[in-house]
């Protein structure tokens, strides 16, 4: 009886080892449409990469690459619009972030007003280590001092009673 249960547990476990690995490599849904779909594969190319960086404005957390949303669909046919009309990558996105905003972005230009999106994890990264320091050091110097004070002989520690009160107002 333990063999069998033995048996249907490693069983299980391979199953949910397959199914795990079947997830890694199941290709990531894109809901770009069969008539979206540029006829010339270098523009297409450069639709697919740019509509990977430029966010649904209804999902708010999927690119308009993987959107079903009908907005998500409108800014992807926008882009194929402008790259058939000859605007370069940089030429769509500008267009894209003027009559959208900076929001339409997923990931955020680098600027004086995005700057703080940047730094933050940085400076409470270093924050963080300061503040670990200089708690390891006050802990240091307590158990420092404390194990000083517990190694003394009681001479030397009548002596350090003495000189503490002298200093002391």
């Amino acid at each position: 009886m333990a063999a069998m249960r033995q048996a249907r547990g490693r069983f299980t476990a391979i199953i949910a080892a397959l199914c795990l690995a079947a997830l890694v490599f199941v290709a990531a849904a894109h809901a770009v449409q069969p008539d979206e779909v540029l006829a010339d594969p270098a523009l297409e190319s450069r639709a697919r990469a740019l509509s990977r960086d430029l966010r649904c404005m209804v999902c708010q957390n999927q690119s308009i690459d993987d959107s079903d949303a009908p907005l998500a669909r409108d800014l992807r046919i926008l882009v194929r619009e402008r790259l058939k009309a000859g605007d370069n990558d940089g030429q769509v996105i500008d267009f894209l972030v003027a009559r959208y905003g900076e929001f339409v972005l997923l990931k955020p230009r680098f600027a004086g007003h995005t700057a703080i999106l940047w730094a933050a994890p940085a400076a409470l990264l270093i924050g963080g280590v300061i503040i670990l320091l200089v708690l390891a050091r006050r802990g240091g110097v307590k158990a420092r001092s404390a194990a000083t004070a517990t190694d003394l002989s009681p001479q030397e520690q009548a002596r350090l009673s003495e000189l503490t009160q002298q200093r002391e107002p």
